[in-house]
């Protein structure tokens, strides 16, 4: 079979072409060149996070791998076995001289698929940043994607176990990923918000300061006449942090504290995310409506969904998949935009 060629600067540019390339040819065992990896980003190539990826994905499917080094920004990747279930373990400090921050839960997401596909349960640890910019928090992947895959019929569990924030790192999370036969389209509606469910957390700071996230986010729950349960923690972690996660039925909204912003202004992000979410009515979040156009493309049958704004991700994450599988996808509607999103699953069973 042919070496297939992706280009990294199509779309938006980033981490998302890799993640997605690279976990296709390990579900698939199709071998890849990929070239000007996150051109579209002001330090191209592969950082910490994505080598990582890069080096989980090897190990997942035993491939043989040239240009995996930092800031390397052309990459070949061929499989040396189907998808192989385990135990695996995954550091993003081993691939960055003096730690990183790197999103654990990307790489999650990155390994999911493979593993869902091979021939045992596997058991994965990830160690990295868990709460951190331009990544899912642990809490949404958990209580907003893990419940919309389930749907799917994937069976997993993820837990966390170390809070991990930007710059210093250092969080671990778990996951197990049990086998499927195949996955199963899901059409997902939109569903009326009654109940918003968060975390309001910190290690190393004042316990004054998730008491006033969660009071503040709560109070602003009951203006908009929305039962509430928001949960405020004082967590483990290596380095000081401070965030807060809200989740209702397939939509999720996080804001990140940092030095000089009040929490309540925390709260107040997150919540007025939620509220637009409302607004538009979309059946899911920004978010989740890229996130699920992966197992839509290897489900059995058409799924679809709604969104209240189609991101670049989401169109990016659709042409990369356009060129890894017959599964025609069809979204309707413009960049930062309302949408809706059809797609024809390829249909792919687990032969191991």
């Amino acid at each position: 079979m042919s070496l297939k060629k992706i280009d990294g600067q199509q779309g938006e540019g980033g981490g998302q072409v890799l993640r997605t390339s690279l976990s296709l040819a390990a579900l698939t065992g199709r071998a890849v060149r990929i070239t000007n990896i996150r051109a579209g980003r002001k330090k191209p190539g592969l950082r910490p996070q994505h080598l990582t990826v890069v080096r989980a994905l090897a190990a997942i499917c035993r491939a043989d791998v040239q240009g995996d080094t930092l800031n390397a920004t052309d990459l070949t990747f061929r499989p040396g076995s189907p998808p192989l279930g385990g135990e695996y373990r995954f550091d993003v400090q081993d691939a960055a001289a003096g730690g990183s921050a790197g999103s654990a839960t990307l790489i999650l997401q990155a390994v999911l698929w493979p593993l869902l596909f091979a021939g045992t349960t596997s058991q994965v640890i990830i160690r990295g940043g868990t709460f951190v910019p331009f990544s899912p928090p642990h809490h949404y992947v958990a209580e907003v994607f893990r419940p919309a895959l389930a749907r799917f019929g994937a069976q997993c569990d993820f837990g966390l176990h170390t809070w991990g924030w930007y710059p210093v790192g250092g969080g671990e999370i778990a996951a197990t990923i049990r086998p499927v036969s195949r996955l199963e389209a899901v059409h997902f509606t939109s569903q009326p918000v009654k109940q918003v469910d968060g975390i309001a957390a910190v290690t190393n700071l004042p316990a004054h300061i998730p008491h006033r996230m969660a009071r503040r986010a709560e109070n602003l729950l009951h203006e908009m006449g929305l039962a509430s349960s928001v949960r405020p923690a004082r967590e483990r972690g290596p380095g000081p942090g401070a965030g807060l996660v809200l989740w209702t039925a397939q939509a999720g909204f996080s804001h990140l504290g940092r030095k000089g912003l009040p929490a309540d202004k925390v709260a107040e992000a997150a919540v007025a995310e939620l509220g637009a979410f409302i607004d538009n009515r979309g059946a899911v979040d920004r978010h989740l409506a890229d996130q699920l156009l992966l197992p839509m493309a290897l489900a059995h049958g058409e799924s679809s969904l709604t969104t209240g704004n189609c991101t670049a991700h989401l169109f990016t994450n659709a042409a990369v998949l356009a060129q890894w599988l017959e599964a025609p996808i069809q979204i309707s509607g413009a960049e930062g935009q309302p949408g809706r999103v059809a797609v024809q699953g390829a249909g792919i069973t687990n032969h191991n």
